[in-house]
């Protein structure tokens, strides 16, 4: 993994001695909250409900051991021993003492970690696939064009003060992983006719109050283009993005004012000026920072076969859904469930995160992986080590059999922490959890994406939920609107309302009445987001306006959907 440099040593300590001098100043009055408003931002430092909330930028999802650890050290010193990882594959800590902050920040550099640019308006953390450089499928791992892009955009003087933030999203894979197609520049490496390796460039995808999917203004640029075409799209939106209204201020909304072909044309001709400089991408630049993510020493091992070792039923179903493949024979990438029913999807308690930096260390090489499913991935775990991996994160409520399944929900700390928020979200993925904990049940129903959201800024990213759920603001009271049909990756898409609102206590119900339309009428190896495209909806509404909705709930026995 990419390591700092002198340059990058010395811009974090000069940050962190500014902003030290910055909090001391608001703390003896010298500066009104509206004057530091913009100074804490810029350091990823939020005003929640009850506190102040730290997010920390964890670049393109990836983590060495000795990173989590402090993570782990921050929950326990400055927070109240936990910590939440985000769909941005950050984590942010929601108890902080402003006071504190600069320490927290000096303790992160010592690991070379930071928090700029995790808020405000100006680019954010580039994201990526969670299985890069492993994955099966992949063309070319992407984390070394992440790196460049999160090198480039950090203190870029152009773009710190655009008119919204702006977020990027790489793939280098054949199947999108990275939800490309609802970020505000999505890039997947693809080969030309001749075999050389480029990017697919799409712009204008978002969700918020405004959800759309990115339109492709290029179908391969050169990768040595990359940050020159980069820059000619942000400064064609830095020039004519909205300033007036923030909630059309995002680049998808002057893609629609101006048109594809329009915006595509202007990107152009300002690239035209930026071609051949210095900010091309040349052999030398790219051969040393992908020296950083050469692959790692793996042994030459024979193909382990768990499943036929162990037949245990808990551990085959922890294998079918947690454990995926690996490019290097013998070893598989493993997926650690934050998403134990009863515990708020995402939280990780600082014991966990130096128990997942140990395994890191035992099993995989010192680095882990967070997911935009709020998840924690072990990359390079040996085949014949699974069992007894299993085994040990039983303990540590890290085994939970549900990747992909209906209670691997994502969900946004919502109204119990932001202060943004219309509604909570986390008892919502509780009562849902509890209602459908029966791995038997959660097998059947196969593929599922749940996403809530506690306000139309989107964080848990429910326009893309086969079934997704916004928190809303009913006079004075909490709400849900529910949508169905929404799915991210190759065939991404927005999911459509399926009319009004619910109680906070329907909404197990609701979900229940959803799947029993499904399971009636599926077709053999369809899955929700199928059957919910095909058929429209229209016998999902019918079934769940159809009688009253009780608010006292019941468990779902399995039967019912024999």
């Amino acid at each position: 993994m990419y390591q700092y440099d002198q340059y990058d040593h010395l811009i974090i300590r000069e940050r962190i001695e500014q902003y030290r001098d910055q909090v001391q100043r608001r703390l003896n009055d010298e500066l009104t909250e509206a004057e530091f408003l913009p100074l804490r931002l810029q350091n990823g430092l939020y005003m929640q409900r009850h506190a102040y909330m730290l997010r920390i930028a964890v670049p393109y999802g990836l983590l060495s051991s000795r990173q989590m650890r402090m993570f782990a050290h921050i929950a326990r010193k400055y927070d109240r021993g936990y910590g939440h990882f985000t769909t941005r594959q950050n984590i942010q800590f929601n108890w902080i003492k402003l006071e504190e902050t600069p320490e927290i920040l000096s303790d992160l550099a010592s690991v070379e970690m930071h928090a700029i640019q995790t808020s405000g308006n100006c680019i954010r953390n580039v994201t990526s696939d969670e299985f890069a450089g492993v994955a099966a499928d992949e063309i070319i791992d992407p984390r070394p064009y992440a790196e460049v892009l999160r090198q480039w955009s950090t203190f870029h003087p152009e773009f710190i003060a655009l008119p919204r933030k702006f977020k990027v999203a790489i793939n280098g894979a054949v199947e999108d992983r990275a939800a490309i197609a609802v970020h505000d520049i999505g890039l997947t490496v693809v080969k030309n006719e001749a075999g050389e390796i480029g990017f697919k460039v799409m712009v204008g995808g978002g969700m918020g109050r405004t959800p759309i999917l990115g339109s492709v203004i290029r179908e391969f640029l050169p990768r040595e283009h990359l940050l020159t075409y980069t820059e000619a799209i942000m400064r064609v939106y830095n020039l004519h993005g909205r300033r007036d209204n923030k909630y059309k201020a995002r680049i998808k909304i002057l893609l629609k004012a101006l048109g594809v072909e329009e915006f595509a044309r202007q990107v152009e001709a300002e690239w035209e000026d930026l071609k051949g400089t210095e900010q091309t991408l040349t052999l030398e630049e790219m051969e040393r920072i992908i020296a950083y993510f050469q692959p790692h020493e793996y042994k030459a091992l024979p193909s382990y076969d768990a499943a036929a070792a162990h037949a245990e039923k808990p551990f085959q179903n922890w294998l079918k859904r947690n454990v995926k493949p690996h490019k290097v024979p013998g070893y598989a990438a493993v997926v650690l469930s934050l998403k134990k029913t009863g515990v708020p999807p995402g939280d990780a308690t600082a014991e966990q995160m130096d128990y997942m930096a140990d395994l890191a260390d035992r099993y995989s090489f010192g680095e882990l992986r967070v997911t935009h499913e709020q998840n924690i991935v072990l990359a390079d775990v040996e085949q014949s080590q699974l069992y007894a991996l299993w085994q040990e994160i039983k303990a540590h409520g890290l085994a939970t059999p549900n990747i992909g399944l209906l209670t691997d929900i994502i969900c946004c700390p919502g109204g119990d922490f932001c202060s943004l928020a219309n509604a909570k979200s986390i008892p919502i993925a509780q009562a849902i959890a509890e209602r459908f904990d029966h791995i038997d049940f959660l097998h059947d129903i196969g593929d599922f994406e749940l996403n809530i959201s506690g306000c139309i800024n989107a964080c848990g990213h429910h326009h893309v939920g086969n079934i997704g759920v916004l928190g809303v603001d009913k006079d004075g009271s909490e709400w849900y609107q529910v949508s169905i049909g929404g799915a991210q990756g190759n065939n991404s898409a927005i999911g459509k309302i399926i009319g009004p609102s619910f109680s906070a206590q329907q909404m197990p119900e609701v979900i229940d009445r959803l799947l029993q339309v499904y399971v009636r009428e599926r077709t053999p190896e369809e899955r929700f987001v199928d059957t919910a495209q095909r058929l429209g909806i229209a016998p999902f509404k019918e079934f769940v306006y159809a009688t009253p909705i009780e608010t006292a709930g019941r468990l779902v026995g399995e039967d019912e959907y024999a």
